[in-house]
């Protein structure tokens, strides 16, 4: 490292041990580093904060190597609610394209999505193959080095179907699970996959995640229904989308993405858009939200490790929103 910087990250880190606030997270995918991900969600299943946050992910494309789009449980989510969400994107993609050549097609993205489970799994946690799941297996087998990063925002069904007909792609996956609903939905599969894989490298994020909508910096444009209402809703199809789905910030799936963006990946304790987490067992790669009672928003543990960045986010978001408002 440069001396001088060394220097001014050592100075800033002793203030903000002094002040009791947190350094802001530098490293990860908008400081240069790329990464390849898959999604699986229920989009179009049982809240329409999925649709909310693929356009979130589409809008920032460009800084990930997407492998593929997984439709999962519960209720209706399909195949087609992903489609739906990349109509608005193929829509979109002239103005995205034209601030970033990274930006992928549409039909590169159509071609990677893929129809996951449609019914949570039996009591072992697995049932039979899916083109999903298949699809998660390929990925993971895939001849490059770096982790395949797993976004889950439904439930976990077709990772743990892929675990049990692969359990040999562990050590190159990272699972980030958005829990809580998600986890109830297919309780199964939940449990097989943290209990029956403990060397599985995982965030379980049950509550963390509600930091994207409750509590933080929400005055003014900051506002759950203020930010869509003017820097969302009127730019592009996507931002139509997003706010036909739902008129205000849910989009409880998002840090997920958040912590590509925003962080070190490798160290879930440390600072991240997308939550810092605490790791139960020493023993085994897992962590969850942080018991601290100073991580608190209301009820819900860890939720201001995400807050706490919300006005960093947003403004992001909102300059990349601006490229699709029409002139």
């Amino acid at each position: 490292m440069n001396p001088r910087l060394f220097l001014l990250t050592l100075l800033l880190g002793l203030l903000c041990a002094r002040t009791g606030q947190s350094a802001a997270p530098s490293a990860g995918a908008l400081a240069g580093e790329r990464f390849r991900v898959i999604v699986s969600t229920d989009i179009g299943g049982s809240d329409p904060d999925d649709f909310q946050s693929m356009v979130h992910y589409l809008v920032y494309a460009d800084l990930f190597d997407t492998e593929g789009l997984i439709a999962s449980p519960p209720h209706a989510g399909r195949k087609a609610h992903l489609l739906e969400a990349l109509e608005a994107y193929a829509a979109d993609y002239p103005k995205l394209r034209a601030q970033s050549a990274r930006f992928p097609s549409p039909e590169a993205l159509r071609a990677v999505t893929k129809q996951g489970a449609v019914d949570a799994a039996p009591a072992a946690g697995y049932s039979a193959p899916t083109e999903g799941s298949r699809w998660l297996i390929e990925r993971a087998r895939a001849n490059d080095l770096r982790p395949l990063w797993v976004l889950v925002w439904g439930s976990i069904t077709d990772v743990a179907q892929a675990l049990h007909d692969a359990p040999d792609i562990k050590p190159k996956l990272r699972v980030y699970f958005i829990s809580s609903w998600n986890r109830r939905s297919d309780q199964a599969a939940r449990d097989y996959v943290v209990q029956q894989h403990p060397d599985l490298w995982l965030i379980e994020a049950e509550t963390t995640f509600r930091g994207m909508y409750v509590g933080g910096k929400q005055d003014g444009d900051l506002g759950n229904r203020e930010f869509i209402a003017r820097h969302v809703r009127s730019h592009g199809a996507l931002g139509d989308l997003l706010a036909a789905k739902k008129a205000d910030i849910k989009m409880g799936d998002t840090p997920s993405v958040l912590y590509l963006m925003r962080g070190d990946v490798e160290n879930p304790a440390g600072e991240s858009w997308g939550g810092a987490f605490v790791r139960p067992d020493p023993a085994r790669p897992y962590w969850t939200d942080s018991p601290d009672p100073a991580l608190r928003e209301g009820n819900f543990p860890g939720a201001k490790t995400v807050n706490r960045w919300r006005e960093d986010y947003l403004r992001d978001w909102q300059q990349r929103m601006k490229w699709l408002k029409e002139p």
